[in-house]
């Protein structure tokens, strides 16, 4: 796995992608720190983090759409495939390479906190908070990203298809509340109220901005961690179903 890890963190820089997602990360969560937080006179940052979700919602397709797809495309993922190791190593040595790059991104908030004790008192408790509330959630989305990026050869589909699946999960909340339970037959409503709680119970940007107003929820941490490693789970399958085939 090590050797993996290695190999794509050095990828990410040789190929543009990684100076990229940095650099873009950078502005615009600068341009929310900004305006959310400096333009408003406040020294609580989490009105930043609350708008970094839709940032983070298509900036880590960016991330994830070349690990598997480009193998895949210039025929090698079959030599990385029949190598003496383990799919669980190449799957995870290729996930904690974006997931380093994406913490490394979002640290740049402990560089604002210096600003912030310009106006007053850093409030570290929302801080920390907040900073781990979007580490996992980048956590559950990049395994997600990697997942779909096994399952084409094309990059730019592989990133297309990430930003779509991740734009619907962001979009539950609304969809569950556009349900009308109490519209036809009691078996009807039954099943309408549980469609429209088992999406209240999967949506990302609840349990995300549950953080971000100050609640520590242990069950959503659970969440984003499950989430993660599911879609690694499925990854490791696709790489299997591919290795006998």
């Amino acid at each position: 796995m090590g050797a993996i890890y290695r190999r794509e963190m050095g990828a990410f820089f040789t190929s543009g992608v990684g100076y990229v997602f940095l650099s873009v990360f950078t502005l615009l969560s600068g341009i929310f720190f900004y305006f959310g937080v400096i333009g408003s006179g406040r020294a609580d940052i989490s009105p930043m983090f609350s708008s970094m979700f839709l940032v983070v919602l298509f900036l880590i397709p960016i991330l994830t759409m070349k690990l598997f797809s480009e193998e895949k495309k210039n025929r090698t993922d079959q030599g990385l495939l029949t190598a003496p190791v383990s799919l669980w190593s190449i799957v995870l040595g290729k996930y904690f390479a974006a997931l380093t790059l994406f913490i490394i991104a979002e640290s740049v908030v402990f560089i604002y906190s210096l600003f912030i004790a310009i106006f007053g008192e850093v409030m570290w408790p929302s801080l920390l908070g907040n900073y781990a509330a979007m580490l996992f959630l980048g956590a559950a989305f990049i395994a997600i990203g990697v997942f779909i990026s096994s399952l084409t050869e094309n990059q730019m589909a592989a990133a297309v298809a990430s930003m779509l699946a991740l734009f619907l999960l962001y979009l539950l909340d609304s969809l569950a509340a556009s349900i009308n339970v109490n519209s036809g037959s009691e078996l009807v409503q039954k099943c309408l109220g549980f469609v429209q709680n088992a999406m209240y119970s999967i949506s990302f940007l609840s349990r995300y901005n549950g953080f971000t107003q100050g609640v520590f929820d242990l069950s959503s941490i659970v969440f984003f961690v499950s989430t993660a490693f599911l879609f690694n789970f499925f990854t490791v399958r696709v790489l299997e179903k591919r290795r006998w085939s």
